[in-house]
């Protein structure tokens, strides 16, 4: 058998004739002619098919995933991008939460030492009384202990995010206030001045039910709800760590996460919240934490 196929290759460019007979009936024989070379290059081509469709399944099919070792460094990779990913999420998540409360302490009126600390001095009362008690009890005793409740923050120094340049890209940037500020409403007139000793960290402003309440400069919407003591109270961050706050709306006109534009109606005033005597906006203005006196920012006041 070897020597037939050592003859084939020796002349595989001839054409041989090859006889099959059976060894029991010697009569009968098949006669075939071939070419060695054509039987070659037949097997060659064959087999050439089939490894490019074996190559093809696994390259272009989940088959591939069934080879021992393969993708590992691509898995570990995408695993190692994953957890990466997620780390990253769940600061980031914790960092938002931390905000909203502590800018839900804000609106709300829960307050700390350290807010209360961190006013410094500022101007007594505007009604008068005796020089030697202290702003605190001539205040009590004037509007009431549950007066200043819904103006007691509860933010420290630094603990809200700044909204810049800086911090956003493209058009989603915000310019600086502009000072003096345009007033929050057209109309009114102030009825109660800022004193962080008495507790009250913004001013009182007397207008009509139904006005519009604009906004002081650009920003973004960080708070839209309702409050007990507030009513609708809505709370626009600003660049520069400035953040306005405005209370006892009768209807919010923007939602949480909005940008708005400066004296851009943001509210409709009203009466509302279980803290209050009458139509009138309860307007704030806070910088890196710390409650500002909003006569000496806002212009007319």
């Amino acid at each position: 058998m070897w020597s037939f196929f050592t003859d084939l290759v020796r002349s595989a460019g001839a054409e041989h004739t090859v006889l099959l007979m059976n060894a029991d009936d010697m009569g009968k024989a098949r006669r075939y002619r071939l070419r060695p070379s054509r039987i070659v290059w037949a097997w060659g081509g064959t087999m050439l098919a089939a490894g490019l469709i074996v190559g093809g399944l696994i390259a272009f099919t989940p088959l591939r995933t069934q080879i021992p070792g393969y993708g590992t460094k691509t898995i570990e990779e995408s695993a190692r991008s994953n957890a990466e990913q997620l780390q990253s999420l769940q600061d980031s998540l914790a960092a938002q939460r931390q905000y909203v409360n502590r800018l839900r302490m804000l609106i709300t009126g829960r307050v700390d030492s350290v807010a209360r600390a961190g006013a410094g001095p500022q101007r007594s009362s505007p009604r008068g009384g005796d020089p030697g008690r202290p702003a605190r009890e001539l205040d009590r005793e004037e509007v009431g202990l549950d007066r200043s409740v819904h103006e007691d923050p509860a933010i420290a120094p630094s603990a809200f995010a700044t909204v810049g340049p800086d911090a956003a890209e493209g058009g989603n940037a915000v310019q600086g206030l502009s000072f003096p500020l345009p007033p929050p409403v057209t109309s009114g007139f102030p009825t109660r001045e800022f004193d962080a000793e008495a507790g009250h960290y913004g001013v009182d402003v007397a207008v009509p039910e139904g006005e519009h309440i604009h906004a002081v400069g650009d920003g973004y919407v960080v708070w839209a709800a309702w409050t007990q003591d507030g009513g609708y109270t809505i709370a626009v961050q600003h660049a520069g760590g400035y953040l306005s706050v405005y209370k006892h709306n009768k209807r919010l006109l923007k939602r949480r996460g909005e940008r708005v534009r400066a004296r851009e109606p943001v509210a409709v005033s009203g009466n509302t919240g279980a803290i209050t005597s009458g139509p009138h906006l309860h307007f704030e203005l806070w910088r890196n934490g710390l409650a500002q006196g909003p006569a000496s920012y806002v212009a007319e006041w």
